[in-house]
Parts: C-alpha cells; sequence; structure tokens
C-alpha cells in the first residue's frame, strides 16, 4: 500500500536517468552484506533495535533506484589483529563467549550464536575500513550500512556496541601510513563515550558530538553539545550549524548518522522528524562536499528505523530532499522482486511430472503427492527458501540440511520446514521442526482469500528463561521471522491470483503483532480489539496477553474471553460500514484488568 500519487517504478526510472547522465563512478560507495543482520532471534521484541535495518535500507535504495544489486560493495571480516590494535586482548576473549555478549547486546545467552555475531561484527567493521579508504583516494562520501558502533571503549562495550569500528578503521588507516587528522561527528542521540576512549591518545583524532543526553565529560579532544530534552527540527539545525563553524578541516570525517534522534524513536530525547533528520544529513553533506567523508547508521530503533538510512543514502545520492512514503515496506518490495524473478515451472514443476509424481507412480512412495495450495511442489518450496534467505537465516540461527515435506493436514495443505542442528553433524543427528504451515485457498467475507489455518514458527535449539517465559500456545521460543513468513503469504497469494491473506489469530499477541498488515473482517470485532489494545497500553505485550488468556480481562466490568475471529490482509480497503461499526465498538468498550494472583509477574509496568 502506498500513497496516492506515489510510484516506486517512477522514482526508479528518474533516479537510473540521472545516474546514466552522471556516469558510474559518481554511484554512491555502499557497502552491505545479507549477514549484517544479527542472528538474535530476541532482539527486536527486547530491545527495540530491528537486526533487518540494513537489509531494508539496502533494499529499498535498490528499489528506488539510487543503486543497483551488482553496486553494493561486499565488505570482509576485519582480521581479530586489526580488533586488537585498539581493544583490549582480554576484553576480546570475554567476547568470545555467550555471556558478555548478551549482555551488551540485552538479549539472553541462549539467544546468542557467538560465532555468527562476531562475524557480523568483523564484517562491520571491515565495511568501515573498507568506505574510508575509497573515501580518502577519490575525496568523496561512502555509506556502510552497518556501523557507527561509538559505545564500545578499548575494554568495554555497552549499548549494543561490542566493538569500535570507528576507532579500528582510523588505527587501521594510520599503520597503513594516514597521518592526517581526522573528525568523528557524531550526530546520533547518544554521546560517544566508546569513541572518545578508544582515540584519546590520537592528536589528530578530533570528535565533535550532539546528542540529546548528558552522560558527563568526555576524554580526549571532544567538542559536545548536549541539546535539550525534545528539541525539535528547528533548534537542532541551529545547533548543528553552530557546530559544524567549529570543527576543523580534515581530510577525512566519520558521520555516525544516528537514527534515534526522531521524536518517535523509542531512545530518543530529541524530537526530529524524519524530514528534519534528512536536512540534517543535507546540511552535512554540503558542509563536507569534495572531501572524504565516511557515513554510518549509529543508533536507530524500532520497526522504522531503516527510513532514516535508506534517507541518509538517498541525501549522499543527489543531496536532494526527497521523504520517504509512509507506507512503503521493503521486505514486501524485495519478495516481489523475487517473485517476479522465479518462474511458474520453477515452483509447480512445470507441466512434466515431477520425480515425485514418478516415484508414486512407480509404486517407491506410498505418500499422497501433495501441492502445497495446490501449486508449489517440495522442490520449489525449497528453492524458494533458499531464494527468499530462509535458508541462510537458519543457518546463523544454527540450522543446516533444510528440508520440506509436504502433506495434507485436515482442510487445508500442510508444509513443514525441518533441519538438523549445525553442531551435530553426524548424518544420524534428529531433525528439528521448525516451521509448520497449513494454508487453504478459500472464500472468506466474500473474497478468495490465502486461509492459513495454522502456523508455528519454532527454534527448538533456544530455551524459554524465568525472564522469558512461553506465551500463550508456544512450545518452544519463536524464530523471530514471523514478518518474514507474512511476507511470504502474501507472495504465495498473489501468485495464485487470490485477493490476500486470512487468519484466524488463537491468541492476543498474534493479533497484535499482526495488525499493520491485517484487521478483523467484523468491524465491531476490529473495534473491540483497538479498544483492548488502547485500555492496556501501558503494560507489556507479554503480560496483556498472558491476562487474556488467564481470563483476567474485564470489558464493560465483565470477564472477557479472546475472539478467534477472521483477520484479512487484502489491498480493499474497508467499506464505510465497516468503519462506523468500528467507531461505534471502539467508543463503547472499555477494557479493565483483574488483579492477578499473589507473585504472578505479568503485572509488571513497562
Amino acid at each position: 500500500m502506498r500513497r496516492p500519487g506515489y510510484s516506486v517504478g517512477m522514482a526508479r526510472w528518474l533516479n537510473r536517468l540521472r545516474r546514466s547522465l552522471r556516469g558510474r563512478s559518481q554511484v554512491l560507495p555502499t557497502w552491505y552484506h545479507p549477514d549484517y543482520r544479527l542472528p538474535l532471534t530476541s532482539l527486536a521484541a527486547r530491545t527495540g533495535l530491528d537486526p533487518r535495518r540494513a537489509d531494508f535500507a539496502a533494499w529499498h535504495l535498490i528499489e528506488v533506484g539510487v543503486l543497483n544489486r551488482e553496486e553494493l560493495r561486499v565488505p570482509t571480516a576485519i582480521p581479530w589483529a586489526a580488533l586488537c590494535a585498539v581493544h583490549d586482548a582480554e576484553y576480546l576473549e570475554r567476547l568470545t563467549r555467550p555471556g558478555p555478549l548478551a549482555d551488551i547486546f540485552a538479549v539472553e545467552s541462549w539467544d546468542l550464536p557467538v560465532d555468527e555475531v562476531i562475524f557480523t561484527l568483523r564484517l562491520s567493521c571491515g565495511g568501515t575500513l573498507a568506505a574510508a579508504r575509497v573515501a580518502l583516494e577519490e575525496r568523496r562520501p561512502t555509506l556502510n550500512l552497518q556501523g557507527g558502533m561509538h559505545h564500545a571503549g578499548r575494554d568495554r562495550g555497552a549499548g549494543f556496541c561490542p566493538v569500535n569500528d570507528i576507532a579500528v578503521a582510523i588505527v587501521a588507516l594510520r599503520a597503513g601510513g594516514f597521518s592526517g587528522k581526522v573528525l568523528v561527528l557524531d550526530l546520533d542521540n547518544h554521546p560517544p563515550d566508546g569513541t572518545a576512549d578508544c582515540l584519546q591518545d590520537d592528536p589528530k583524532a578530533f570528535i565533535a558530538s550532539l546528542s540529546g543526553a548528558d552522560w558527563g565529560p568526555l576524554p580526549g579532544a571532544v567538542d559536545e553539545t548536549v541539546l535539550p530534552k525534545g528539541t525539535g527540527d528547528d533548534a537542532y539545525l541551529e545547533a548543528l550549524e553552530a557546530l559544524l563553524r567549529r570543527v576543523p578541516v580534515t581530510p577525512l570525517t566519520f558521520v555516525v548518522a544516528g537514527g534515534d534522534v526522531r521524536a518517535v524513536d523509542p531512545l530518543s530525547n530529541l524530537s526530529l522528524t524524519e524530514a528534519g533528520v534528512q536536512r540534517r544529513d543535507l546540511a552535512v553533506a554540503r558542509f563536507l562536499a569534495g572531501r572524504a567523508s565516511v557515513w554510518l547508521p549509529g543508533g536507530g530503533y524500532g520497526d522504522q528505523a531503516w527510513r532514516v538510512l535508506a534517507g541518509t543514502g538517498m541525501i549522499l545520492a543527489d543531496e536532494r530532499l526527497r521523504p520517504i512514503p509512509d507506507k512503503v515496506d521493503p521486505l514486501a518490495e524485495r519478495y516481489a522482486r523475487i517473485s517476479r524473478e522465479l518462474r511458474k515451472e520453477d515452483l509447480d514443476g512445470g507441466p512434466l511430472l515431477t520425480q515425485e509424481d514418478l516415484d508414486g507412480m512407480l509404486g517407491f512412495s506410498s505418500r499422497e503427492q501433495v501441492r502445497l495450495a495446490g501449486f508449489y511442489t517440495r522442490s520449489g518450496s525449497e528453492m524458494a527458501l533458499q531464494r527468499y534467505g530462509f535458508t541462510s537465516a537458519l543457518r546463523r540461527l544454527g540450522y543446516d540440511r533444510v528440508r520440506v515435506e509436504l502433506d495434507r493436514a485436515g482442510a487445508g495443505d500442510r508444509s513443514r520446514v525441518f533441519a538438523r542442528a549445525v553442531a551435530d553433524p553426524r548424518p544420524e543427528a534428529p531433525e528439528h521442526l521448525l516451521v509448520e504451515l497449513v494454508v487453504e485457498p478459500r472464500e472468506e467475507a466474500g473474497l478468495r482469500v490465502l486461509l492459513a489455518h495454522w502456523l508455528t514458527l519454532r527454534h527448538p535449539l533456544a530455551a524459554f528463561t524465568d525472564d522469558r517465559p512461553p506465551l500463550p500456545g508456544q512450545e518452544v521460543p519463536g524464530l523471530g521471522m514471523a514478518r518474514e513468513v507474512a511476507a511470504l503469504l502474501h507472495v504465495m497469494a498473489s501468485r495464485l491470483g487470490l485477493a490476500g491473506v486470512a487468519v484466524r489469530p488463537a491468541w492476543y499477541h498474534v493479533a497484535y503483532t499482526s495488525r499493520h498488515d491485517f484487521r478483523f473482517a467484523d468491524g465491531d470485532r476490529e473495534g473491540r480489539f483497538r479498544a483492548l489494545a488502547r485500555d492496556l497500553a501501558d503494560l507489556p505485550l507479554k503480560a496483556v496477553t498472558v491476562a487474556v488468556a488467564e481470563g483476567r480481562v474485564r470489558l464493560n466490568g465483565e470477564p472477557y474471553a479472546w475472539e478467534p475471529s477472521l483477520m484479512l490482509s487484502t489491498p480493499e480497503a474497508p467499506g464505510e460500514a465497516w468503519q462506523a461499526q468500528r467507531d461505534a465498538a471502539l467508543a463503547a468498550s472499555h477494557f479493565s484488568l483483574a488483579p492477578a494472583a499473589e507473585g504472578d509477574a505479568t503485572q509488571e509496568s513497562r
């Protein structure tokens, strides 16, 4: 869904025209790797840090034509020796254990595959160093879609920053012969305490910071401006202009273009709009024109933080303010692109008999030959998992030897994804069920839709803890890939010529996490659902969904039982009658929470 009048296709065409007029040498050098995504399934839910931010920014820059896929530069993991040149060796050794890394990312140790997380960190540092080298060689801005880990000091990490990619890059450049002055222009909401610690002994390194938090004096050559809480666009830009007048002119600048300065960011003390952040980036880009600069994302939280990073890329590409429409979804854009590239015969086996068909005819298999939703073969499903990135994501979570089974389950077709643990390479290693999906194309609410009767995403190598107990209906922790699976269901519906996707959420938390893409088919039901989310908004999602499941929620003073009603996700907007029913139910419904039993922890507030 997009704003009326917005055309990604038109944006793509205009950008490609501008690039052809400028020539290939003017394409913004941008570093990205799919493994920039941290393999932490609970990261977004626990901290607000969306591990997909770099992915979404890269995909959107490609979709609007700022970049081609072939133009994204692939970083290499930086050597351990380069990390040791900045960070204390004993501290780095501690990072090879789950506990210390888990503390820095505010997740449980079970949710942290050490080798994969360390690889992401080394890739990020390698991207920042490569971007700095190209920036110096070509005297131009470069962009690394992961980095700006400015809270990591020499012997400590904090705030999702285990290592300091800026300091690592500067020290590596020094070792390679670069002796010029360096400016770190830190525009994150939080101060660069770790960068100041790492660079305090470099007499040619200067830090200029504009932040919304006062953490006390910082060591070394630091010019820090702490803005009042709630500072908006105009006041911020005035302070930025004053700061830029004071900074030294240097042959190389690192810009931490923090996305956590927006008013909507959950960790922000400031109140910039998205347009204000683009104006910030434009002012800095013009100030640094003709000089080498490396741009890094820094902080940014919530599922829309990617927009700031993508906006930075668009500013650097041609120094124009270009708002990103509200309804743009990079995941849906990417999946639609992949779907267009996949041939029908790759997924359904084409008009010829598949090997599974032949096996069944020859008596090698007694199983009924099933195609998911009457279309996707097992081989096509496995190939789709690879093309859409599921297989690589599962590998980083500790699974390999992925395979799909298809059969019938009740009214629908069932797809189950199995895999074995990477840590157990034995041929007889047990298989784990990771995904189970039951779907059926059918008529619902007057529309032909893909109805998902059942969906479960399982991470059996993980474990629940006292701090993260199971939600209602959970046997093992989730994979953290619900958003990807939902997008894939929409691709399936589109390929089958259906109007959309339908679900009947069995639990409140399922409906709540789907609320931006799905709506209840019945307007009254939608109104009650929105009233429930409104009236219990001060409680964590976990507390609300447990209370609903336990029957401790009251509707207008009476016990309330969850209503697993039909939810739809279609391009069609609801009619006026539906909206009137929704509004009436929203006004008439008032939810409250009955006291929990003694010792129940679900009453904790945010």
